[in-house]
């Protein structure tokens, strides 16, 4: 058993004999998060275990592409409890991860009646979990919000944490996650039984932030992470419920670490949440712009745009090479460059901008402090930094790195 293990144990009988459950720590606002099939159903037992008898609605938010089937699980769990289900449909796209859309779902809950002892319920991607999560932060000031991730991408990240969020739009530039909130919810149900319905570019995209995990398990007590990883990529392909159920509650394991210890990313140093960032500067700098295509590794384009889990795979191989011009082992980069193949996760990108509009665009990344743009690189294996004393041709050369002819 490792570490991060130590946070993890089984959930009642009531529940698949594979599910497992992740503690995130942080006082009076700790929550569960529970990984295993057919969660979707507890959902309305969990509202009154947190909440007692007090709430009467439960506000859905629901990504236009969640399946029937899953939406009526939700909802009978709902109905169980005596818990009234108003249901609103959300399109999760970028562009529609805007403020018009929180006025929105906040006028939609007004019409609803729902009420501040109520409670919200996001039921879809990492977009569906920010937008839900953030409407539940500012309605009435602040309601309960359970999150129910339909994607490996969001189970494993966007879901657990408390940050929440909207795009902006700015002279026809996407803002990525510019306004926010931190906003814990009151549990999650990562219920692996929604996944089925993912097409494989999807459920590959959420294997990147998998991958980030990995790069910094040493560091939050799964050293192991990035070799279990590895053995185990052809039965994730596979989308084996065992494999997939320890995969993700060792993620979740991980990331409740760190935020347990740097909740709203305020560590100063080269620790603390802002390591879960490695990849992302680099990655969400290439993901919003319109021409820009995923390569793979046998040269065959990706189409359309890419996708938030593909730039991240591209960032942290961005990232990996300016790890090896700052010191990394070559032997550990390739690795981790060799299990992004594996994944069948992009390996460049084409129709990218010049380097400075990318540097441009990384400027603006929200995690620059005093107009000084901070970059995670690895350092070891399983181990990051965050540093901002890089030289301007170091991060040139790692945007290069992965521009595609």
């Amino acid at each position: 058993m490792t570490d991060a293990d130590a946070n993890i144990d089984p959930v009642p009988s009531t529940a698949s004999a594979q599910t497992r459950t992740v503690r995130v720590d942080l006082g009076e606002r700790s929550y569960v998060v529970a990984v295993g099939s057919e969660l979707l159903e507890f959902a309305g037992m969990l509202v009154r275990e947190r909440l007692g008898t007090k709430p009467r609605r439960a506000f859905v938010v629901v990504d236009s592409g969640v399946s029937a089937a899953d939406r009526q699980r939700l909802l009978a769990g709902f109905a169980s409890v005596s818990l009234d289900a108003t249901v609103h449909e959300l399109r999760a796209t970028e562009h529609d991860k805007s403020l018009a859309t929180i006025q929105k779902l906040c006028e939609s809950m007004t019409k609803a009646r729902v009420e501040r002892t109520d409670v919200v319920i996001a039921l879809g991607g990492g977009i569906v979990g920010d937008v839900a999560g953030f409407a539940a932060s500012a309605y009435r000031r602040g309601v309960a919000v359970v999150q129910c991730p339909t994607t490996l991408l969001s189970m494993v990240d966007a879901s657990v944490g408390g940050k929440t969020g909207v795009n902006l739009e700015l002279s026809g530039t996407l803002k990525k996650n510019m306004v926010g909130a931190f906003h814990q919810p009151i549990g999650v149900l990562a219920d692996l039984a929604t996944l089925a319905t993912l097409d494989d570019r999807t459920f590959r995209a959420g294997l990147a932030e998998c991958v980030k995990h990995a790069m910094l398990s040493a560091e939050f007590g799964d050293p192991d992470l990035m070799a279990w990883t590895q053995t185990a990529a052809g039965a994730l392909a596979a989308r084996e419920t065992a494999a997939l159920c320890e995969l993700i509650a060792r993620n979740v394991a991980i990331k409740a670490r760190v935020v347990a210890g740097d909740e709203r990313e305020e560590a100063e140093g080269t620790t603390g949440r802002a390591l879960l960032n490695l990849g992302h500067t680099f990655g969400h700098a290439i993901e919003a712009l319109p021409d820009a295509r995923g390569m793979r590794a046998d040269g065959t384009e990706l189409p359309g745009a890419i996708h938030h889990g593909e730039a991240v795979a591209l960032g942290l191989r961005a990232a990996c090479a300016l790890g090896e011009s700052l010191g990394l082992d070559r032997g550990y980069a390739n690795s981790v460059l060799a299990l992004l193949d594996q994944l069948a996760l992009p390996r460049a990108a084409k129709g990218l901008p010049a380097t400075d509009e990318i540097l441009a665009r990384m400027a603006d990344d929200k995690k620059s402090v005093s107009g000084v743009l901070r970059l995670i690189v690895p350092a070891a294996p399983g181990r990051s930094v965050i540093r901002s004393d890089i030289p301007a041709p170091a991060v040139r050369s790692a945007i290069e790195s992965i521009r595609s002819v």
